[in-house]
């Protein structure tokens, strides 16, 4: 039971302000704000977004691990040290997006040197990542 509502009847996550403090909190503090809708959390543009599985730990040092979900963005234009969606030389891969000045260079976080984009590379951006979901128990 949440207040009057009993858990049975929630069709929705509850979104609870947790707020931390040094002593103990007052029972009498409601917590609760009301439901989550995750995909109005998570999408902001839904005929532009899609989801992948990231594979692989070469991008780990971007917080990006083995078997996380990324929530990708089409309509968002990649700015400087975006994480993207990319082919590049035809494989679809995961990538840092760097511009200096007017030159483009991408990365994975282990990478020493950035790799430049030139007109002879097969690239295109297929999208951003603007949100990670990775488990913290596995």
């Amino acid at each position: 039971m949440i207040g009057d509502i009993p858990l049975s009847l929630l069709t929705s996550p509850l979104l609870i302000t947790l707020i931390m403090s040094a002593g103990f909190p007052s029972p009498a503090q409601d917590y609760l704000e009301g439901t989550l809708d995750l995909n109005s959390y998570l999408v902001k543009h839904p005929a532009a977004t899609f989801f992948m599985r990231m594979t692989g730990d070469a991008m780990a040092d971007a917080g990006i691990y083995d078997g996380d979900l990324l929530i990708v963005d089409r309509s968002i234009e990649a700015q400087h040290n975006s994480i993207i969606i990319a082919v590049f030389n035809g494989e679809l891969t995961v990538r840092k997006f760097i511009k200096i000045k007017q030159e483009i260079y991408i990365k994975t976080s282990y990478t020493e040197k950035n790799i430049k984009i030139t007109e002879d590379i097969d690239f295109s951006i297929w999208g951003v990542v603007t949100k990670v979901i990775h488990e913290l128990v596995r």
